[in-house]
Parts: C-alpha cells; structure tokens; sequence
C-alpha cells in the first residue's frame, strides 16, 4: 500500500506545474552554463577549468554580446592575447554593453591624454578599473589625483606607473595616508614625488601605512629629506623575509646592524637592490679593488651604481692613475664613482698632460659598455 502511494504521489508531483517550471529552469541554466563555459574555450582561449571558474559569474544565451565586446576591443587595438588576458582577470568584462559603458570609459581616459597604446597596456594590466562607475569613481578619483599632483603631466605619470589608480578607492586610503605623512612633517613637494612615481605606495590601508612611517621614524629619518620618502618606499616594496635577506647579504661582507642602517639613511636604495647585485657590487670592490668594506658602508650609493657604465670604467681609470701617481689616497675612490660625468671627464681632461691617453681609455671602456 504505501508503495503504490508512493508512485501516485511521485507522479502527481511530477505533473505539477512548479515542478515542470523547475526542471525548465534548471535545464536551461545548465544548458546556459554550458554553452558560456564552451564560449570562454572557443572564443577567449580558456583553459576548461578556467572556463567554468569564469563562468560562475557570466550567464550567455548566444554569442551576441559577448562577441560585441571582444569586436569593440579589437577596434580599440587589443591584440585577441591581450582580451584574453582581460577577460581571464576580469570575466564582468563579458557583459558590458559596449555602447552605453565601455566607450564613455575609453573616451574619459583618452581625454586624460591617455594614448590608444597606453590604454591598451594599462586595461590589460588592470581590467578591473573597467567595471568602476564613470561617474560615482573614475571622474572624481581623477579630478582628486590632478587636484593632489596639481599638473596634467604628473597625473598621466601616475596613471601609468600604477594602473590601480584607476580603480582604487582614494578617499579611504591615499589622502588618509598623505594626512598622516603630513602629521609627522613631509613636505607636500616630496610626497607629489612618490605620488607620481610610486602611487602605489599610498594604495595601502591606513594602519598597514602608519606602521611603515612608524618604523622609518624610528630608524632616524629626517621627514623633510627625500632618503624619508625612499624608505618608505623601500620597507613598502618588500616582504619581511626579503628584508631579512638583504640583512644576511650585507652582513656576510662584514658590515654590522648599524652599518647597514647607516648605509639605508644614506640611501635607501640599497637595500632594493638584489642579493646578486649586492653580491656583484661588494665582489669587484672589496677583492678586486682591495677597497675596505667599511668604506664601501660609508658610501652605499655605490651599491646602486651600474658595473658596466660606471663602476668597472672608473676603477679601471682609477687604478691607471694611482699607478701613475696622480691619485695621493686611494681612499678617494669613492669621489671617482660618485661625481657627475661632466665633472669626471674634466679631471681626466686636466690630467692629460702628466698620463696622456686616459681620457681614451676611459671612453674606450665605456665604449665596451655600450
């Protein structure tokens, strides 16, 4: 007995209409979903199990509009590559309505300055920005980023070095952080500088920010000097870990803690650079040069030099004219890497007469560079 009504039961249920609606509706999602995971395989270039990631937030009936959105990014000189690139960052990509959204964008950031080439790079770095409202976010961020940078050029400047800027959320991170610089003494002249160049040193939460400022205040910094700025930028630019590292490798040439620390006032610079460089840098003047390692401390811009376009050349004079008695100290050294390059060939140029030839030798080793 309950068997058959069991039976009755299921097929009444299934001759009920909510019941047939359902199985409509989960048949055509289903069929939906395939035919947008099929979409992304043949058309964007997607791996399968990329595909159905990306199809979770895509729902296509027919190729109509997404197909009109990859046309419109081909008219606008994306290479199918880059779209890919796009729409594998940013699957929402796939839904806008070319028309009505993605060309009032284009033409906002065109009127900026921005070149077609620009925005073919910036969006295929940052897609995202184009799913932010024109009018609620990417023209008020802009106008704030010109009022705080107070000049069109640096403005482009920052929007290419960071393309987050165009979708980042300014009133809850950037001027709360430029606040806080301000708090402790930066010069608005020198956080302009970072803005331009490294916009995305501000592009942080605020408590994440003021630990950072904290601690390049506790290594001594002077707030009104750019080294303050560089270390910011430096300790933001770097894990823990990597940090630690570039201890370990300056520590290995025999420099203390406070050396090091001492070379980061001088600048901040070298500790950004690699271990290798580090390596590289300490290897030809400490066992090559037979320079002293404390010294090359004292002067830690040399870190940052280039080998082939300055430090070898220079050496390499240096050496020709302390051989020839025109260098009294060879502790000068440092003076030979660190001064202009007009500065440098004049020295040469007066010393000629006594070592004639040097200033062909010298140009003969940049030569080499080249």
């Amino acid at each position: 007995m309950f068997t058959l009504i069991s039976k009755q039961l299921t097929f009444s249920a299934l001759k009920s209409p909510s019941i047939h609606r359902s199985l409509s509706s989960s048949t055509t999602t289903t069929t939906n979903h395939s035919f947008t995971v099929s979409y992304l395989i043949n058309s964007c270039g997607f791996p399968l199990d990329k595909a159905i990631s990306a199809s979770k937030f895509l729902n296509f009936k027919t190729p109509d509009k997404p197909d009109s959105v990859i046309l419109f990014f081909k008219s606008q000189g994306f290479t199918q590559t880059q779209i890919s690139q796009i729409i594998s960052k940013f699957p929402l990509a796939l839904s806008c309505h070319p028309e009505k959204n993605l060309l009032p964008k284009f033409q906002f950031l065109t009127s900026l300055g921005l070149t077609s080439s620009d925005l073919v790079k910036i969006l295929t770095a940052r897609p995202k920005s184009l799913g932010r409202s024109l009018k609620n976010h990417l023209e008020p961020s802009m106008s704030l980023l010109r009022e705080l940078l107070q000049s069109d050029d640096r403005t482009l400047i920052a929007i290419k070095r960071c393309a987050w800027v165009l979708d980042w959320d300014f009133q809850a991170n950037m001027v709360p952080n430029m606040k806080l610089l301000r708090d402790v003494g930066v010069p608005g002249s020198k956080m302009m500088y970072v803005l331009t160049y490294q916009p995305r040193d501000f592009l942080v939460g605020t408590e994440q920010f003021k630990s950072v400022v904290d601690e390049v205040v506790g290594m001594g910094f002077d707030p009104t000097k750019t080294s303050f700025m560089l270390a910011v930028h430096a300790i933001r630019s770097m894990t823990k870990v990597n940090w630690e590292k570039k201890m370990g490798t300056y520590e290995k040439w025999g420099w203390s803690k406070d050396e090091i620390l001492m070379a980061f006032r001088t600048d901040p610079w070298c500790m950004m650079k690699s271990e290798e460089k580090i390596d590289t840098v300490m290897d030809y003047l400490v066992n090559k040069m037979g320079f002293e390692t404390s010294v090359v401390a004292k002067n830690s811009l040399l870190i940052s030099l280039s080998m082939e376009k300055r430090i070898i050349p220079r050496c390499v004079v240096f050496e020709y004219c302390l051989n020839k008695g025109l260098v009294k100290d060879k502790r000068s050294f440092s003076w030979w890497l660190r001064c202009s390059e007009s500065i440098f060939v004049k020295r040469l140029e007066r010393y000629e007469k006594e070592a004639p030839g040097v200033l062909k030798l010298y140009r003969k080793k940049l030569d080499l560079a080249s």
